[in-house]
Order: structure tokens, then sequence, then C-alpha cells
């Protein structure tokens, strides 16, 4: 069997017609008729049943038309790569990212890998529910948890980076409030709730599950409070204004950790489930285009530069009080 008999079944399925797939494969419709009855004949197989209106596979033809787009697509892959090795990579790249990561980080590291290949493009999209990566057409996805359990066996994934959710809040919330001292301090305190993003590991908006850097206890807090949004820049606006704890990705709360709009809570503790992964639908053989997109991306954000470096404070500003 030859690739142009993979392609003729695979092109008759698709248009339901010997007609149709002549005008797909640029061949009169005689040829087509004539080719399908000498592989049928070869396998001794009846691949195809004809109708006066329509073609349609047996079960064994949908499972050699199954087959054939496998290795169609694997075929076409290595040809692909072997042509990338010759020049400078090229061809198109779509990939899919949360709003907030995809804004403050994947974007300018995305712009500085196409100026370093001017033959690519590169289509972002942003989006707060993980598409169905190969139904879809992405080439990819940069996520901030693993790939989800019923997609481990069809994607491939890669972390490029580690990241955690920290407790931080307005010096002036700490001033008038007390900083906690354990995590069970938290229910007394107004906390703001981010509705995004559900994820099977915290399902529940109002219970935040926390880990202790050094010794590994762990801690499951219900909290509540007057303020909560799907939107984790809103969420993030009211902590700078002072109206509560929030529960956040160091990666979007550094830099304002640094320039001391907000403090870090219970800087012990921490939500470690946030790290950025690459997400890609498995493929025989990846293009070397999106290889060095993720090899780059996985340098650039090795050093995580959303890192604290030194840890910013636990202790509320001076003068404050602290919770009963």
């Amino acid at each position: 069997m030859e690739r142009s008999d993979l392609e003729l079944v695979c092109a008759i399925r698709a248009q339901g017609s010997l007609a149709g797939a002549a005008r797909v494969l640029q061949v009169a419709p005689p040829a087509v008729s004539k080719r399908l009855a000498a592989l049928e004949a070869q396998l001794g197989l009846r691949l195809f049943l004809r109708t006066t209106r329509r073609v349609s596979p047996t079960a064994e033809g949908e499972a050699l038309c199954e087959q054939a787009t496998r290795l169609l697509g694997a075929f076409q892959a290595v040809e692909e790569s072997l042509r990338e090795q010759r020049r400078e990579p090229a061809g198109s790249i779509r990939l899919a990212a949360t709003f907030g990561f995809g804004r403050h980080w994947l974007g300018p590291a995305l712009a500085e890998f196409q100026s370093r290949h001017p033959a690519v493009t590169v289509q972002l999209h942003l989006t707060e529910q993980l598409p169905d990566l190969a139904v879809e057409g992405y080439d990819g996805a940069i996520w901030l948890w693993n790939a989800p359990q019923r997609r481990a066996g069809e994607w491939t994934a890669r972390r490029l980076a580690r990241n955690q959710r920290v407790l931080v809040a307005a010096p002036h919330y700490l001033q008038s409030r007390g900083a906690p001292a354990q995590p069970e301090d938290l229910a007394r305190h107004d906390c703001l709730a981010v509705r995004e993003n559900v994820h099977p590991s915290n399902p529940r908006f109002d219970e935040w599950r926390l880990v202790h850097d050094s010794s590994g206890r762990q801690a499951s807090v219900a909290v509540q409070g007057p303020l909560s949004s799907n939107s984790g820049e809103m969420v993030r606006d009211w902590c700078l204004a002072g109206h509560g704890i929030m529960l956040r990705s160091l990666w979007d709360v550094a830099p304002r950790l640094a320039a001391g709009g907000l403090v870090q809570v219970l800087p012990a503790w921490s939500m470690p489930d946030a790290d950025v992964h690459w997400l890609a639908p498995y493929r025989p053989q990846t293009p070397r285009r999106i290889r060095l997109l993720v090899d780059f991306l996985a340098q650039r954000f090795e050093a995580e530069p959303w890192k604290l470096s030194p840890p910013a404070s636990a202790r509320a500003p001076r003068g404050s009080r602290r919770t009963p």
C-alpha cells in the first residue's frame, strides 16, 4: 500500500463520492474507481458501499481511513520538519493563554521571539477557559496548571516555570485590621475571592488550601468577605485600595510587592498549584518553529522573573494592631 492509496481512501470518505474525491485529487473520476477497485482487490476487503446518492465506508474502510489519517499526518510532519531544518523557521503558531499572564508576561516574550524569527507568525488568543486544543486548532497553550486528567493521555506538557499563589494585602488594611499570625486567623478578615479559572484541586472559591513552605503542613481555611469578582484584576484593585486580603499568583503581584503597594501576609504559607506549563496536543513530530518557541519560553521564564528577592515582610506596618 502506498501513500497515494491512503490519500485516496481519505478523500473518498471526506467527500462522500468518487466524483468529489476525483476533484480533490485532481484526477479523472474513472481513475478513482479503478484505483479503489484495485486496492480492494489487493486487500481482499470491501472498503466502501456505493449507492446512487453516496459512497460510505464499511467498518473495515472506516478503520483504514482512521489509520490513514494518522499516517498521513505523520508523513506531513516529517516533511515539514525536514524543510524547516533547511531554512529559517516559518509558518504560523496559534496559542492560547489566560488574560493576565498573557498580557503581562507572555505577550512581550512572544513579540521578542517573533522578532528573532520574522518568517514565523504568532496568533495569541486570551481566554479564561482552557480550550480543547486539537479540536479548536491550537498548537498549544501557556497555562497555569498541568493538563487536565481527562487529557493527560492526549496532550503533552512541560513546566516552563514555578509559580505559587501568595497572600497579600495593602499596608493600610493591615494598619487598621492587624496581620493574621496563623492561617486560621484569615476567617476573621475580609478576604477577596477571585471567581475565575475553576480547577479540580480547589473548586471552592471560599476555601483557601495553603501549604507551609518549610514543614509542608497544610491548612484549609474557609474565608469570607463582602467583595468577590470573576476578574482577577478587579480583585487586585480592591486589594490595593485596602478592602481586604487576596490570594493571588506571585507573577501578578510581585511588582506591587516590590514597590510597597502590597505586603505579603503569612509569607511562609502559599498555594503551590499554579506553575506555568506548556500544553499541546500530542503529535508524532513537533514542527521546529514550535520547538524553538517552547525552548525560548522555558529559557525566558526559567529564572522566574516574578520571584521575590528578598521575600516581602510578613509583619504588619508599625503601629498596627493584631486581630485578637
